[in-house]
């Protein structure tokens, strides 16, 4: 695999993947907001994202963002092509990291982008001549703050008969709706939308364990407006219907 240079456009659907090559990507134009194993970022004009061999990262952007994009093919391809640059250029793509371009490095990067990239010679010496200037260059490394769960615990209960949203929870932490989405993932290993539906169904189980409430109120108090709704997503969650639970967990 050579190296490649190519223009993207990201929106706000989320990508969330990984793949063997290491990736830099550079801002133009908007802001792209990104997840790496579960630290986020950002990256905008004058700014690089450094996605190591074999990361699996998320990004998405709500107003569009324009980037370049650097394919770095493997560790081999980078000791033969750096030389005596190679180590510096390794220990960058080594872990996640967000970089600051100065003006010459985004005269570069703006040049590049402004060139013909589909040219297999500006993308070879291009993608060096990217990783040659980033050499020594101050890395900002973030640590990953935990994602305030017992205010989403809240917020829920609060809210468990009434539409909530994701963006709702964003609020509460800070993030962008496809920032929350990513962190998610990597700290639970489901979506926002799971974490609420499983939290009200959990909230479901101790009405239906608890109380003598008829199933069709206990499913309005977890926001379904819909019995056979209700029914159905406690028979995904739990294996029983509503009745079943209520029996299994209140044995005689």
């Amino acid at each position: 695999m050579r190296p490649t240079l190519t223009l993207r456009h990201y929106t706000h659907d989320l990508i969330a993947h990984s793949h063997d090559h290491a990736q830099l990507v550079f801002g133009l134009a908007g802001r792209l907001d990104f997840e790496v194993e579960g630290v986020g970022g950002e990256v905008c004009p004058q700014g690089v994202m450094v996605l190591p061999f074999s990361t699996h990262h998320a990004c998405g952007s709500s107003q569009g963002s324009h980037c370049l994009v650097l394919d770095v093919p493997d560790e081999q391809w980078v000791v033969q092509s750096l030389g005596e640059h190679a180590d510096a250029s390794r220990r960058l793509l080594d872990q996640p990291a967000r970089v600051a371009l100065d003006a010459r490095q985004g005269q570069l990067v703006n040049w590049l982008a402004s060139s013909p990239l589909d040219d297999a010679l500006i993308a070879q010496q291009g993608a060096i001549l990217l990783l040659a200037s980033l050499n020594g260059q101050s890395v900002a490394q973030h640590r990953a703050r935990r994602l305030p769960y017992g205010a989403f615990n809240t917020l829920i209960d609060q809210q468990a008969a009434y539409p909530l949203q994701v963006a709702d929870l964003a609020r509460l932490a800070d993030l962008s709706v496809a920032r929350l989405h990513a962190r998610f993932l990597a700290e639970c290993g489901q979506t926002p939308m799971d974490y609420i539906r499983a939290r009200r169904l959990q909230m479901a189980r101790g009405l239906l364990r608890d109380s003598q409430l008829p199933i069709g109120e206990v499913a309005a108090r977890v926001g379904y407006g819909s019995q056979s709704a209700f029914a159905a997503a406690v028979l995904r969650e739990f294996g029983s219907s509503p009745g079943a639970l209520r029996r299994l967990d209140n044995p005689r």
